[in-house]
């Protein structure tokens, strides 16, 4: 099995600061096409995302259960389903016990690519880590997959690196799908 790992904040939803509101929760211009397309090319459907906010007590990491049931609706309401949510609550910088910790599972390290390529059986080589930041670049290449960076102004820091190189660039979701589309399952 071939995956898609999408990053949730300004990858597959807009980026909104610790927003765990429903309402406010919308997927990006150009998501249902795109995913759709992935789909139809025999792809999987996985978020992989950070979110510190549980560390730092922004809000509870059941708020996480809220957000994944939105976004599986907005999808639904696409004709798409996801096979996956995986979310890292910690920051070592946090101030909320468990989640205040150094772990594995926080990007750039791979932890939950490999966690859903393992409940899953997704051959990484096959797949495509999609995300707004090289940290999500990063997480993809140590997993093993080819990556694509949405150049969307989200990126900051520019911090360059061989694991931070992604394997291509794209303006927007839809344009990455696309791109995964033109490079075929060749890894």
């Amino acid at each position: 099995m071939k995956a898609i790992f999408l990053d949730k904040d300004g990858t597959l939803i807009p980026d909104l600061p610790h927003n765990v509101e429903p309402a406010c929760i919308t997927l990006c211009r150009g998501a249902g096409p795109a995913l759709r397309l992935l789909v139809r090319l025999g792809y999987r459907l996985f978020v992989v995302t950070n979110q510190p906010g549980i560390a730092f007590g922004r809000f509870a990491a059941a708020a996480m259960d809220t957000v994944s049931a939105r976004i599986r609706d907005l999808l639904l309401r696409e004709h798409l389903a996801l096979d996956g949510f995986y979310v890292c609550p910690h920051h070592p910088e946090g101030t909320v016990a468990p989640w205040s910790v150094e772990c594995h599972c926080r990007k750039p390290l791979p932890g939950l690519l490999l966690k859903a390529a393992h409940e899953h059986g997704i051959d990484l080589r096959s797949s495509w880590m999609v995300g707004d930041i090289l940290h999500d670049v990063e997480a993809g290449n140590r997993a093993g997959c080819r990556t694509i960076l949405i150049d969307n102004g989200n990126e900051t820091e520019w911090r360059l690196g061989p694991r931070r190189v992604p394997t291509r660039m794209a303006p927007d979701l839809y344009t990455a799908a696309v791109l995964i589309a033109s490079h075929g399952d060749a890894p």
